[in-house]
């Protein structure tokens, strides 16, 4: 039978690797759009800093810098399996958005883990 000690020890360890973890999720957390055009639709992510730099935190600010400038680099998301063999929403090549060929930029959310971009 375990000690009330070990109860409490193995609790503040818990408790700090799930803090450690909610940081480090928070810290590289990425925010997923989906870009609709005339062709097709394609997910990308952008870091908080990102965002930032383009003036707004949602999908309308992503719109409107992608009007504003009339092109904005990206990464690219889609689904892979991981190296424990989870599906997670991965990024597979940083690609050049024009403003002409966009007709929508809506929020994106996905089931898997998202693994921040380089």
């Amino acid at each position: 039978m375990l000690s009330r000690c070990d109860v409490i020890k193995g609790a503040a360890v818990a408790l700090f690797t799930l803090s450690i973890q909610g940081a480090w999720a928070q810290e590289t957390k990425m925010n997923l759009f989906k870009i609709v055009t005339t062709k097709d639709e394609i997910i990308i992510g952008l870091s908080a800093e990102e965002l930032q730099a383009i003036g707004g935190n949602d999908a309308s600010a992503v719109a409107h810098a992608l009007a504003q400038k009339g092109d904005l680099t990206v990464w690219q998301y889609n689904v892979h399996r991981g190296q424990n063999g989870e599906l997670q929403q991965a990024p597979t090549a940083k690609i050049g958005l024009l403003a002409n060929a966009s007709l929508r930029v809506e929020p994106y959310t996905t089931p898997y883990q998202i693994v921040p971009h380089p």
